[in-house]
């Protein structure tokens, strides 16, 4: 293992000691600033996020605007769903959840088909979504709310992809399958906290 890679592992872990269900008040922003700053306020939003962009880059082709697309287009329905009040069962877990298999997904990359890719992506992001919209201040307007959680994902997934797309150039293959299975290992204990 080299310094940069270790590096990157110490810090996917510190990231993911903080608080990992990162559903905190973020004053009394409403809208288009509240919705952005949601996805931003923790380890499990941001670890998925990106690991979503390094998923992209290690699938690489088609993926690499499928693939987010397809998380974007599920977490706004969930996203819906939860401003509407409707019960979604197990979301912080299907949070954590989410984190472990993108990760796993993203050391799997280039092995893994389009289609499954997308699928995955799309089933998790509803709780994503979901979570974002549960917690919607009711003084926001829903628009400008879900406009800003889908760009600040939107923002999240291009460094991911950014990420992967460099490492795959510096680390001659094996980077994003490090950075991959250390978002997974992260996830384990984002999901033990949520369990």
């Amino acid at each position: 293992m080299t310094r940069r890679h270790a590096g990157l592992a110490a810090a996917l872990l510190i990231l993911s000691s903080h608080a990992a269900l990162a559903h905190p008040g973020h004053g009394d922003a409403a809208g288009l600033a509240h919705g952005f700053a949601h996805p931003l306020g923790g380890a499990d939003h941001l670890l998925a996020m990106v690991a979503v962009g390094l998923l992209a880059a290690a699938r690489g082709g088609r993926a690499l605007w499928a693939v987010p697309l397809a998380f974007l287009g599920m977490m706004a329905i969930g996203g819906a769903l939860g401003a509407a009040g409707v019960v979604l069962p197990f979301v912080e877990i299907g949070i954590g959840l989410s984190v472990v298999a993108f990760g796993l997904a993203a050391a799997v990359g280039a092995g893994l088909p389009l289609a499954g890719a997308v699928a995955l992506v799309g089933l998790f992001a509803v709780f994503h979504g979901h979570a974002h919209g549960a917690e919607m201040p009711d003084t926001a307007s829903g628009l400008a709310y879900g406009l800003g959680f889908l760009a600040a994902t939107a923002l999240l997934h291009l460094a991911g992809i950014g990420a992967g797309l460099a490492a795959g150039r510096i680390g001659r293959g094996r980077a994003v399958p490090f950075a991959g299975a250390a978002v997974a290992l992260a996830g384990v204990a984002v999901l033990a906290r949520a369990v």
